[in-house]
């Protein structure tokens, strides 16, 4: 085990903590009331979605190699549910608390443990596929949050990305020059895990 394994444990975490803060740039930007829209019957608000990837962080990263990733005190489908509307400190206090379950994880590994197998409903993985079946995962419902926050802040939303129509200006800066203004891509250009 070596370069190879280490720079993988990095890259994850590097893009578990890019997928964070881009959530993160659209959370900021809603009203609290934004949390609870859904856009039909069938969708999910924001809410809805941090209390959902919460509670899937805390089961699969939660003694992560020596416990199924399906802890039995989860109930997945109430992460589903909201009863009282919790107010914008608590659905932060449980994003942090995910992300800080994973993150505590994904520190403790070492190269040597990417080939070892641990379980996720009691399915045999690598660690290596478990964290990238994490990674997709979690992409998938950031990719949700930004959508919503997007939609609903409509002409007062800020992008986290190179503005329409200014992709070949974007293009022409140099990476410190991304940085100097403070660009999101930068900002996740320079990240480290």
């Amino acid at each position: 085990m070596g370069a190879i394994e280490t720079h993988l444990l990095d890259e994850i975490g590097r893009q578990m903590r890019g997928h964070k803060r881009l959530a993160e740039g659209a959370l900021a930007q809603l009203k609290d009331e934004d949390f609870f829209v859904a856009l039909d019957p069938e969708s999910n608000s924001v809410a809805i979605l941090i209390k959902h990837i919460a509670g899937n962080m805390r089961s699969r990263f939660q003694d992560f190699l020596t416990s199924d990733g399906e802890k039995p005190d989860r109930h997945r489908d109430q992460e589903f549910e909201l009863g009282a509307k919790p107010n914008r400190e608590e659905l932060m206090r449980w994003w942090e608390q995910g992300w800080s379950v994973v993150f505590g994880a994904l520190d403790a590994l070492k190269p040597e443990d990417l080939a070892r197998t641990v379980y996720i409903r009691q399915e045999p993985h690598t660690v290596v596929q478990a964290l990238n079946r994490a990674l997709a995962h979690y992409a998938f419902h950031i990719g949700q949050i930004v959508f919503l926050a997007k939609h609903l802040r409509s002409n007062e939303w800020k992008t986290l990305s190179v503005p329409r129509g200014k992709s070949e200006e974007f293009n022409r800066m140099s990476l410190e020059e991304r940085r100097r203004i403070g660009h999101p891509l930068a900002k996740d250009s320079a990240a480290k895990s």
